[in-house]
């Protein structure tokens, strides 16, 4: 594709001064539409070195209201945002609705500057490209405008402004070994430029070229990019489109219906003391590993009210350093939370490699209690299966040990569980009004969860399903599948 690109002709410097100053004023008013339509909006400006990005930047937002929106400088990954996904540090900085973030570069920098300098393989390199478009359709399918521009010069171009910079002691800071050696392998930069755009040129999230000749037309070309691009993705929203459910390409593990799980199984009392020592014991030696061996877990709960979640969690936490993990109470998303995708909050509460995150309820939220109270539509719901499995998929590739958890009981238990905490004052802060209409829509919530079950039980992530009318069989249990889910994962990295 940038091989084969025909450059717009550059208009004569009175044409453009006038089209550049209509743009100016219009992009200023399509701001105020954004916020007012509380659309999100992501500009990506990747390219050459010394292609002006930075300054053409500079010139853009100059006339925009500074409160809506967000200038984001990305280099290389620092060592803690190594120590997440790939994806992490981007994810984590998506705008909110109503406001515009600008990526001065990219996942598109990053990923292709790790392969030309041969620090990943081309099977790893592949599997980014594969991460990229699942992030960037993500992101469109749940109401963003993604723009991507890719600011080009030719080698000859680029050398000279190079030696500009560095003639000039106040510039010359602004050229690196990265840009000189960009510079030298122009031609291998350029194949490998050209296919990954070409890859990762999606309908949802196109490829704009921007001619970096000099800074008012590259300014004029993304100005006019960016009033178009909002312009379509405000009428879109306006016919109210409806992104398409994708099928499943994963492989999943069997999962049977709520209604045929046995919850008759129970543990003798000095059976479950003794059981519990000796795999705490053991879960705590276990931490050690993988905090040496860099390995992240994270370790999902789900459940119906009153199931023993609690109880369960602090079983498995009392094993662990407290210094190497963080239990995650997860309730109504809050307002900075609400105007992001659903899963941003999650992103930012994913631990560091060797660190162990627990979840007590999770993402699959969506699935549950969103779809079910009407907090989302019904395209979003049915679409965030496979997008939860697309999360789940970058953490497994992350090498992370992945643990979900339903925490099973039948309806006449919670009864009494629920009356136990209503009749007890001790226990009183436990239940709530919410707990009882929940309870009234049993039957609504089992067939939700099934559907859960059968749609992202995927090998990588596997539910588990916890038996738990006997709350200490269900704590033995759980703890044997993380004994178990981690010592696989320390086998498998030898």
């Amino acid at each position: 594709m940038l091989k084969e690109w025909v450059k717009e002709e550059k208009p004569d410097d009175e044409v453009l001064a006038e089209r550049l100053e209509k743009a100016r004023a219009e992009l200023a008013v399509r701001q105020m539409m954004i916020k007012e339509k509380k659309l999100p909006v992501l500009v990506i400006m990747d390219g050459w070195g010394a292609a002006g990005k930075g300054s053409v930047l500079g010139r853009v937002i100059k006339n925009l209201d500074p409160r809506f929106f967000k200038c984001e400088t990305l280099t290389a990954p620092t060592d803690e945002e190594k120590r997440k996904p790939f994806l992490y540090r981007y994810f984590v900085r998506i705008p909110k609705e109503g406001a515009i973030s600008f990526f001065d570069g990219s996942w598109m920098g990053e990923v292709t500057s790790m392969f030309l300098h041969e620090e990943i393989s081309e099977k790893e390199y592949k599997s980014h490209l594969t991460s990229i478009k699942r992030f960037e359709r993500q992101l469109n399918d749940n109401g963003y405008l993604v723009v991507k521009l890719f600011f080009h010069i030719d080698e000859k171009t680029q050398k000279k402004r190079l030696v500009e910079l560095e003639k000039n002691e106040n510039t010359s800071w602004r050229v690196s070994k990265k840009d000189k050696w960009q510079n030298k392998h122009y031609d291998k930069c350029l194949d490998v430029y050209d296919e990954y755009i070409e890859t990762t040129n999606q309908f949802v999230a196109p490829w704009y070229f921007i001619d970096a000749v000099s800074k008012k037309w590259s300014e004029l070309q993304m100005t006019e990019i960016l009033i178009d691009s909002i312009d379509t993705a405000l009428a879109n929203a306006q016919t109210h489109q409806k992104a398409p459910m994708l099928q499943n390409t994963f492989s999943m593990k069997k999962m049977p219906k709520l209604s045929e799980v046995n919850l008759d199984k129970t543990i003798k009392e000095e059976d479950y003391k003794k059981e519990l020592d000796k795999l705490q014991e053991r879960l705590s030696e276990l931490h050690n590993e993988i905090y040496h061996k860099k390995i992240p877990v994270i370790i999902a709960y789900e459940g119906w009210d009153a199931a023993g979640k609690g109880g369960n969690i602090k079983r498995v936490a009392a094993a662990l350093d407290p210094r190497g993990y963080e239990v995650h109470p997860i309730a109504s998303p809050e307002p900075a939370e609400k105007a992001r995708h659903y899963l941003w909050r999650f992103w930012n509460r994913l631990p560091k490699d060797g660190h162990i995150a627990i979840f007590d309820r999770t993402w699959y939220g969506r699935v549950m209690v969103e779809r079910l109270e009407g907090f989302c539509s019904e395209n979003d719901w049915q679409r965030a299966y496979n997008e939860i499995n697309e999360f789940e998929k970058e953490l497994a590739d992350w090498n992370a040990v992945i643990i979900k958890f339903w925490v099973h009981i039948d309806k006449d238990t919670q009864l009494a569980r629920f009356t136990d905490r209503q009749n007890t004052p001790e226990k009183q802060w436990k239940i709530t009004d919410e707990d009882w209409r929940n309870r009234e829509k049993w039957d609504q919530y089992e067939e939700a969860v099934d559907e859960m079950l059968e749609k992202t039980s995927t090998k990588f992530a596997p539910w588990h399903i916890l038996e738990s009318n006997d709350k200490h069989y269900a704590r033995i249990k759980a703890l044997k599948i993380i004994i178990k889910a981690i010592e696989d994962k320390l086998k498998e990295l030898k």
